[in-house]
């Protein structure tokens, strides 16, 4: 064949199929991109009112921000010839060249939001700069644009958006209805709110004023506005800083938790942003905190110099990649970790007030736990199902961390010596069994239904329901979950010795043998150096089994073919290998659960005086190792209130 076949043909700039689009659909693929709907325009133009140097921003909206989006600033303002500019796309005023990029300071600087605004809305802009003797006015329809008008205005800018996608209808019907849009419009407005406390702000929708937000001399006033006094007496500050990374803000006490994330708040610079490093640390820092299930609430801020991340990842500038995410993890991990551990996070159990003594309310006093569900055997061993499948969902949702992170982890939890040595001299703790034999392992008989101990200067208690624990305080008085408090109890003692390495293992005078799934041998196997670090032996012996050889002297007298089976499936945790640390803190969680007293099972004198004497041994007597509260505090003011006692 010749070479003048294998030519391609010639072809005219007529007939090439390739060509340059227009700016008008350039500018609509933009708005795709940056303009998603009413909420995404708030966004963009109160954060050009911020780099407008703005003390106060107004905002008007109608009809969801679909008929009309008005924003009005007293900012800096723009001279006539800066207008059309302002609305070209990828012109801008922010950046000059491309190592800019890396040193931005400002909320925008891509020149897209307005090109991209004016191509899919009416738009009209008015504006005046403070040494101009009167402004002007630059009005663009659906990407065409009329001569600059002076007009008179007051310092600053003011822009209108009219009939947002009225020129793209499919656009148009993906909105959903003017409830949902202004929900998004208010979410936009809160974050400018939260991130700015210097800025004067109000919102109205249809006419009526939904928040009007003077200027606060610190953060706290505003959450206070925004979020009310009751959520707002329940943060606590942190603040730290490290090598220029300075980070701070309320987070909520773990009584203060949620079903979403939605109340995390982290802003980088001013600038609201997601990043999965630090949500994770954000989780990890109210680890053992909280319910399973629950969120913390947080308001943080972090100031980092511009060089040290990438804010130029998506159009939105909502994503950002840190240079070091993984110091930023630890810096939040352990601020928080060090503020909770020097606070007493004890769970107070309130009566709720009436206006009236509570002899004269039928049916009595109505009791409200702080924390957010209540406490029963039912709802335990739910937890303990619910905690399965969501810790074996979580295990595979992260990248390992770094050595750094377990030495930071290893820091966080390891208890004082003092403590650990008074726990080696604490009373013996009762034999742990299973549920069949519950009822057998007081040591000495009990008739009652109610156990109590009374030592005369010492521990006044009782047991009632065989689930719970009623302790007189000099403050009043403490209900404790007896499952609970053991389960913390064994859950530190683990973890000591585990990072002590002198957790102390007994060998099977006969082996336990278990048939498994090839997936929960191969899974067991390949995690065999982290349980002989937790005390355990186990082989492969045949297919689809195992045998166990060698089991924790902690364990006492638990199931153990029932906890290998748990252990098996826990690590058989799918797509992703989990963590070490991950592992082991996920083991020793289901090794004390297992081990503890269980909801229903009757304790001694001895034995209810052995536990409370070791709850005061513990870093966290106050949580159990999934978050539930281990005791609740009635105070005697409060008892004195109720029963009319204050006069």
């Amino acid at each position: 064949m010749s070479a003048a076949t294998l030519a391609y043909p010639q072809s005219s700039p007529l007939m090439s199929r390739i060509q340059r689009l227009s700016p008008s659909i350039v500018n609509k693929i933009a708005a795709g991109e940056v303009i998603e709907r009413p909420a995404s325009v708030i966004k963009e133009l109160m954060e050009n009112s911020l780099d407008a140097l703005a003390s106060r921003i107004d905002v008007d909206i109608q009809a969801g921000g679909s008929e009309l989006i008005r924003i009005v600033d007293d900012g800096e303002g723009m001279d006539p010839e800066d207008l059309p500019l302002a609305v070209a796309s990828h012109a801008t005023s922010k950046i000059r060249q491309a190592d800019d990029l890396f040193h931005v300071q400002t909320m925008g600087f891509r020149g897209e939001a307005l090109a991209s605004v004016a191509e899919v809305s009416r738009l009209t802009i008015r504006s005046r700069r403070e040494e101009a003797a009167m402004g002007a006015e630059l009005a663009i329809q659906f990407g065409e644009m009329s001569p600059v008008q002076p007009c008179g205005c007051p310092l600053g800018t003011r822009i209108e958006v009219r009939n947002l996608f009225e020129n793209t209808p499919v656009r148009r019907k993906f909105l959903k209805n003017v409830t949902t849009e202004f929900g998004h419009i208010a979410e936009q407005f809160t974050r400018v709110a939260l991130a700015h406390s210097r800025l004067h702000l109000t919102l109205r929708h249809n006419g009526k004023l939904v928040f009007e937000l003077p200027q606060t001399s610190g953060p706290l006033e505003r959450l206070r506005l925004l979020f009310g006094d009751e959520l707002a007496d329940q943060l606590v500050w942190v603040e730290s800083e490290h090598q220029g990374t300075r980070m701070w803000g309320y987070v909520g006490l773990p009584s203060l938790n949620k079903s979403t994330r939605k109340q995390q708040y982290l802003f980088l610079n001013g600038r609201w942003i997601q990043d999965r490093t630090l949500q994770h640390a954000l989780s990890e820092a109210y680890r053992g905190l909280l319910m399973v299930g629950r969120q913390p609430v947080a308001f943080l801020s972090i100031d980092l110099p511009p060089d040290q991340v990438d804010v130029n990842v998506h159009p939105t500038k909502v994503e950002v990649r840190f240079q070091d995410a993984q110091q930023l993890f630890r810096q939040l991990l352990g601020m928080i970790r060090k503020q909770f551990l020097s606070m007493d996070l004890q769970s107070s159990l309130s009566v709720a007030a009436n206006g009236t003594p509570a002899s004269a309310t039928a049916g009595g006093p109505h009791l409200r736990f702080t924390p957010a569900e209540p406490v029963s055997a039912e709802r335990q061993r739910e937890l303990q199902t619910e905690f399965a499948d969501w810790a074996q969902s979580q295990l595979a949702a992260w990248k390992p961390p770094t050595p750094e992170d377990d030495a930071a982890w290893k820091e966080s939890i390891t208890q004082t010596l003092s403590a650990q040595e008074a726990l080696e001299h604490a009373l013996p703790m009762p034999a742990v069994g299973n549920d069949s034999t519950a009822t057998s392992l007081s040591s000495s008989p009990v008739t009652e239904s109610i156990s109590a101990v009374w030592n005369p200067g010492g521990t006044r208690a009782m047991q009632i329901h065989d689930c719970y624990l009623v302790v007189e305080t000099d403050q009043g008085m403490t209900v404790i979950d007896q499952h609970a408090l053991h389960e913390r109890i064994l859950y530190e003692q683990f973890r000591n010795r585990v990072l002590e390495g002198a957790i102390e293992s007994q060998r099977l005078l006969l082996p336990v043998t278990l048939e498994l799934s090839a997936r929960e041998v191969t899974a067991l196997i390949g995690q065999r150096e982290v349980l002989e670090q937790l005390g355990f032996s186990i082989e492969e012996f045949g297919q689809g089994t195992v045998i166990v050889t060698r089991h924790p002297v902690l364990l006492g007298r638990v199931q153990l073919p029932e906890l290998i089976q748990e252990l098996a499936e826990r690590l058989d945790s799918g797509e992703r290998a989990p963590t070490r640390r991950d592992i082991l803190d996920e083991l020793l969680h289901l090794m004390s659960c297992k081990a503890a007293v269980k909801a229903g099972q009757r304790l001694s004198d001895e034995e209810i005086e052995s536990l409370l004497q070791q709850r005061h041994l513990v870093d966290d007597a106050h949580h159990c190792p999934h978050g539930r509260p281990t005791a609740l505090t009635l105070s005697r003011s409060e008892l004195d209130r109720q029963f009319g006692r204050l006069g």
